[in-house]
C-alpha cells in the first residue's frame, strides 16, 4: 500500500532548471518512480546534457527551452505541452540564481531585480501558467524549491536579495496552496541547506566562508542533490496526499542552533 504512493506512472513532470545539479536530481528521481519528465531549461544546452545524462541511466525524458523570467513564453509553453501530452500532473520549480556575497547597500537595481525576477517571480509565472491547467483537471502537484535562506539569514556573505526571494517563494507557497487547496491542487516547498552544486561552488576556494558554513550545521557537511530531489518525490507523490502549504526544511539542522 505505503510503496504505491510513491509510485509516478502515467504521470508528466516539468522540473524548471533541470538540465544540472539539484534539478536535475529531481528529474531523475521523478522518472525513477515512472514519470514521464520534462526538463526546461533556459539554456538548451545544459537541458541537452541532462537529457544525455538521463538518458545513459535508462529514462527518456523530453526538453523544453524556456525562461522563466518570460511570461509569455512560460504561458504558451505550459499550453503547448498539455495540448500535446493531455496533462501535466507534476511541476517542480527549481530555477534559481544567487550572485551572493555583495552588501546590501552596494547592490544595483539590476542585481535586486535579476535575482528577484528569477526566484520569485519565475517560480510565480510558473504556478500561473501550469497551475492553471491543473485546477482544470482539478488534480496536480506543485513543489517549489524555496531555502533555509527564505528562514534565516546566512553568514559570512551578503545576500539580501536571495535571501528575500526565497522568503517570497515560502509565503507564495502557502499562499497558493491555501488558494487552490479546495480544487485539489497541492503546493509546496523543500528549503535545502547550502547543497553540493555550481551554485555554492564559489565557497571552496574561501576557507573562511566554507568553514564557517559547515561549522554552523549540526550534521557538518554540505547536503548533496539526490538528499533534495528524495523530498521533492516524496511531496510530488501521492506519499504527501494531506500536505499543501508546508516548507520542508532540508538542512543538515542548520536551522536548529
Amino acid at each position: 500500500m505505503y510503496l504505491k504512493k510513491f509510485k509516478l506512472k502515467r504521470r508528466n513532470a516539468l522540473v524548471t532548471g533541470g538540465g544540472r545539479g539539484i534539478g536535475l536530481a529531481c528529474a531523475e528521481a521523478l522518472s525513477e518512480a515512472g514519470a514521464h519528465v520534462i526538463i526546461a531549461d533556459a539554456d538548451i544546452g545544459v537541458a541537452e546534457q541532462g537529457r544525455d545524462i538521463l538518458r545513459g541511466k535508462g529514462y527518456a525524458p523530453d526538453i523544453v527551452h524556456m525562461d522563466v523570467t518570460k511570461p509569455t513564453q512560460v504561458t504558451e509553453i505550459a499550453d503547448s505541452l498539455v495540448a500535446k501530452l493531455g496533462h501535466i500532473d507534476i511541476l517542480v520549480n527549481n530555477a534559481g540564481i544567487a550572485r551572493s556575497e555583495t552588501p546590501a547597500e552596494t547592490v544595483t537595481d539590476e542585481h535586486w531585480l535579476n535575482v528577484l525576477d528569477v526566484n520569485l517571480n519565475g517560480t510565480f509565472w510558473c504556478c500561473r501558467a501550469f497551475g492553471t491547467h491543473m485546477l482544470k483537471a482539478k488534480r496536480g502537484s506543485i513543489v517549489n524549491i524555496g531555502s533555509m535562506s527564505g528562514y534565516i539569514v546566512n553568514k559570512p556573505q551578503e545576500q539580501s536579495f536571495y535571501n528575500a526571494s526565497k522568503a517570497g517563494v515560502h509565503h507564495l507557497t502557502r499562499s497558493l496552496a491555501a488558494e487552490w487547496a479546495r480544487r485539489k491542487v497541492r503546493v509546496n516547498a523543500v528549503a535545502p541547506t547550502y547543497i553540493n552544486t555550481p551554485l555554492t561552488a564559489f565557497a571552496k576556494s574561501n576557507k573562511k566562508m566554507y568553514k564557517t558554513w559547515i561549522d554552523s550545521t549540526p550534521m557538518a557537511r554540505l547536503g548533496e542533490p539526490h538528499e533534495i530531489a528524495s523530498a521533492v518525490l516524496f511531496l510530488a507523490s501521492d506519499a504527501a496526499s494531506l500536505m499543501t502549504g508546508s516548507i520542508m526544511l532540508v538542512d543538515g539542522g542548520y536551522t536548529c542552533w
